[in-house]
């Protein structure tokens, strides 16, 4: 089935200035990082629309709904190791027991346990009727057909797993914006699902712009760099699940970037691109944004990415979201992490949003005056004592893309926060294969 093109990823009844006059303080020449999250989230919201997935081709996918379950899980109680299984009431006494049966995974044993009896079991198989305890065949001394067990080994109940004890029916199983993760489509086996309803998937149009970049192939020329960033910002959407249109390098050419953005708007949800956002910059970039959409061009109070442009632009009877980011190759990354991928998360119907930031010791000293934040590249690992430590990959202009990918995380020193010394505790986004 395909997926639907909703017309609802943004808030339409809300011009950009409106959104940012409801904001104390709103200033595009001087935006603090989380005024620029406030902004985006009152910016969108979650495409319509759900479809039906076979559960195999539903990895990454966002539910669209809660799923209930339907049976419990496991559905009867049954053994959690290979044993002997026996009624457990006269315990702690030390047990000499006859072994009446074998119970097999997948196939019950229904005969009658006297007392003094109990049944070899294997890991998975019901627990006959009145049996409650099961001894690991590796603690118990058999001979023939007599099991002895010591006193000191077992509580009742020990190595039996319940009915239900991981889902009991009629209980909401996962909940509506669920990403779903290995784990969570392996829940959804076990619960006999074969399809499940899922979130559209979205679809996102990327290209860089600039005279002076070079898609991969191309001679070099004096003054010219080959284009990272079409392959970073694919990187990133691919690992969020997007469906990524391709549509490579345009030229400072007001013909082409205006065919580019109409193609985009066409046929994408989001439209992204990189370069000719900067402040002085004599480029058509922002000219064709302005013309063709609702645009707002920020300058934000951070380190690296400060300029960006976000907006929406209308094709037809279709809308899409728009960003425009540095073209630094580690403030695009940035802009992205910080900015841009909550956003599409949220379009998505993600519940969370945001990448968890976590606490390290610096190990030296990092400069920094407040009044803005800042993104230092890391290097995060455990110290002696088992606490999170960090420190910087070295150079940390926004051009040097080695020490992004010698990093696993972000170092974020926020607005109001100043130098921090050697010992103290500042947080960490850890990339978690984001990058």
């Amino acid at each position: 089935m395909p997926n639907a093109m909703p017309t609802t990823g943004f808030k339409p009844q809300a011009t950009l200035t409106q959104i940012g006059e409801q904001l104390a303080g709103y200033d595009p020449q001087a935006l603090s990082a989380d005024a620029v999250l406030t902004f985006l989230e009152q910016m969108v919201m979650p495409l319509e629309g759900a479809q039906a997935v076979p559960l195999i081709e539903a990895l990454d996918r966002v539910l669209a709904e809660n799923v209930i379950s339907p049976l419990s899980v496991p559905p009867h109680d049954n053994s959690a190791m290979d044993g002997y299984a026996f009624n457990g009431e006269s315990l702690p006494a030390a047990q000499n027991l006859q072994v009446v049966g074998t119970a097999l995974a997948g196939k019950a044993w229904h005969g009658q346990v006297q007392s003094g009896q109990c049944v070899k079991i294997m890991t998975g198989a019901i627990m006959p009727a009145g049996l409650d305890t099961v001894v690991a065949q590796e603690l118990a001394q058999v001979d023939g057909d007599r099991v002895q067990i010591a006193a000191s080994l077992l509580q009742r109940g020990d190595n039996r797993r319940l009915s239900g004890e991981d889902l009991m029916a009629g209980q909401a199983a996962l909940p509506a914006g669920t990403r779903l993760g290995p784990a969570a489509c392996g829940l959804l086996a076990s619960l006999g699902l074969a399809h499940v309803q899922v979130r559209p998937r979205l679809k996102v149009a990327y290209f860089s712009t600039g005279n002076e970049i070079l898609s991969l192939g191309e001679t070099p020329r004096e003054g010219a760099v080959y284009d990272s960033n079409r392959y970073t910002v694919h990187g990133m959407l691919t690992r969020m699940g997007c469906e990524v249109l391709d549509m490579g390098v345009v030229r400072d050419d007001p013909t082409l970037l205006e065919a580019a953005f109409v193609k985009a708007a066409g046929q994408a949800q989001v439209i992204i691109t990189s370069g000719g956002v900067s402040v002085g910059e004599a480029d058509y970039t922002k000219a064709m944004m302005k013309k063709l959409g609702d645009v707002a061009f920020w300058r934000i109070a951070m380190r690296p990415g400060r300029p960006m442009a976000v907006g929406r632009i209308a094709q037809g009877d279709r809308s899409a979201v728009m960003f425009g980011l540095p073209g630094n190759p580690v403030a695009v990354m940035v802009t992205f992490l910080a900015f841009v991928r909550p956003t599409l998360q949220r379009m998505m119907g993600m519940q969370s949003t945001t990448l968890p930031l976590l606490k390290a010791r610096s190990q030296e000293v990092l400069r920094k005056k407040p009044g803005r934040t800042e993104y230092q590249r890391g290097i995060v690992s455990r110290n002696a004592q088992g606490e999170l430590q960090v420190i910087i990959t070295g150079n940390q202009g926004s051009g040097v893309l080695s020490s992004m990918v010698q990093a696993n995380g972000l170092i974020v020193l926020h607005h109001d926060q100043a130098t921090a010394q050697v010992g103290d505790w500042v947080d960490v986004m850890m990339f978690d294969g984001h990058l």
